[in-house]
């Protein structure tokens, strides 16, 4: 029996790295799925999502317009009935010393990483408190935890989108709706990619993945997987928690002891 049958889901950032993992593996385990995303899917990973879960309705809009989010849960309610689980993976990358932080990149990077977690909660959140339930999960980051060099405005939103996961889940505990955060560590997805393929970023590169004590960077569906453990029923006495999956990123740092005890 799959763990979310007779589910739906809503993902944001549907087309691509943990969305589209998160779709797939929703799907797999029986949901009916719709996505959200300013750029059509990349590759294969949405057509299989719908060929398992029947209906699968996939809109494209500016997760930063308000209007268009809440236009699009309607359609997705209204062509799938309600929205049992949110799930908000929708996010940009950005940053840099904040004396030279152009306002209008602070508020790209802002908007679309809090606000396009705000808005799909709000949009939900009235049908989800009518039927008296539901999961949200959000993807923060383990930079919303501890700070990482350069990252100012993303570790800031992904900061500020960890304490709206725990003020909702405070706010709507009551009307039986959970809301849990998922912080990855640095996961290959087009998203980190598109930062560290960059030229000069090979040696800060490999430091970064040294840095994850499993020696390597995440892959898309092991994020997947945490936040289809947030969404289903099997975390019902889970919420309002931030859940490290890291590959041992935060657990520490590495100075060459270990080689020393034959543990390298």
């Amino acid at each position: 029996m799959g763990r979310l049958d007779g589910k739906v889901a809503l993902i944001t950032g549907a087309a691509s790295g943990i969305g589209a993992a998160s779709a797939l593996r929703f799907a797999q385990e029986g949901a009916r799925v719709a996505g959200l995303d300013v750029q059509p899917p990349l590759d294969g990973d949405w057509p299989e999502a719908a060929r398992l879960s029947g209906e699968s309705p996939f809109i494209q809009l500016d997760i930063r317009d308000k209007e268009a989010v809440f236009e699009a849960v309607a359609q997705v309610e209204s062509a799938l009935g309600r929205i049992d689980i949110l799930a908000n993976c929708a996010g940009v990358g950005g940053g840099g010393p904040v004396h030279l932080m152009p306002d209008e990149e602070w508020d790209r990077v802002v908007d679309i990483n809090l606000k396009g977690t705000l808005f799909p909660c709000q949009a939900v959140l009235p049908g989800m408190m009518e039927r008296g339930g539901g999961s949200i999960v959000n993807i923060a980051s383990v930079e919303g935890i501890e700070g990482f060099e350069g990252g100012s405005a993303y570790n800031a939103s992904k900061g500020a989108v960890i304490l709206l996961t725990r003020n909702m889940a405070i706010d709507y505990a009551r009307k039986g709706i959970r809301v849990n955060a998922i912080c990855p560590g640095f996961i290959d997805t087009p998203l980190l990619q598109s930062t560290l393929d960059m030229e000069g970023m090979a040696i800060i590169k490999e430091r970064i993945r040294e840095a994850h004590q499993l020696g390597r960077f995440g892959r898309p569906e092991e994020i997947a997987n945490a936040v289809l453990f947030m969404a289903s029923d099997e975390a019902s006495f889970v919420t309002g928690q931030a859940l490290p999956v890291d590959g041992g990123y935060m657990a520490g740092h590495r100075f060459g002891v270990a080689e020393l005890m034959g543990l390298g």
